[in-house]
């Protein structure tokens, strides 16, 4: 019988979900004790605010972003260095059969709340919204 196979817009698999979790609390507990013999690295208070994990789990991204978003480019060139450690540190404790490649990518998602702060803060977009708000308690 042939698997049946998902398309890529049907997102992540219950598994890579879970493997990733674990991976990004590993990752998270790993940077938070200074595990990597790195001074550059445990100079910067990094967050890891997600990991996905590729469908076969052989890759698994960080996204990533130091404490207040300073020296964001330095962080992510230390991590990067210091990725053969940091993947043997992070595998150490997981149950998978092949550790996987991790890779680094800065999280934009603090920027993106930033700018919907920002377009909700404009005083025609709040007009907007209580009109709107207006129509739909008139509407009940």
């Amino acid at each position: 019988m042939a698997r049946k196979r998902f398309s890529p817009a049907s997102g992540p698999s219950q598994r890579q979900l879970r493997v990733g979790e674990v991976i990004r609390r590993r990752l998270s507990d790993v940077l938070a004790r200074g595990d990597v013999h790195d001074p550059d690295l445990t100079r910067f208070s990094i967050t890891v605010s997600e990991v996905r994990a590729s469908p076969d789990l052989k890759i698994a991204t960080a996204f990533v972003m130091p404490l207040g978003g300073h020296d964001a480019e330095a962080a992510l060139s230390a991590l990067r260095r210091n990725k053969a450690e940091l993947r043997h540190l992070v595998a150490k404790d997981i149950a998978l059969k092949f550790a996987p490649d991790l890779r680094f990518a800065l999280d934009g998602t603090f920027d993106r709340m930033d700018e919907a702060r920002r377009i909700f803060a404009d005083e025609r977009v709040r007009a907007d919204i209580e009109a709107a708000t207006r129509d739909d308690d008139a509407r009940d």
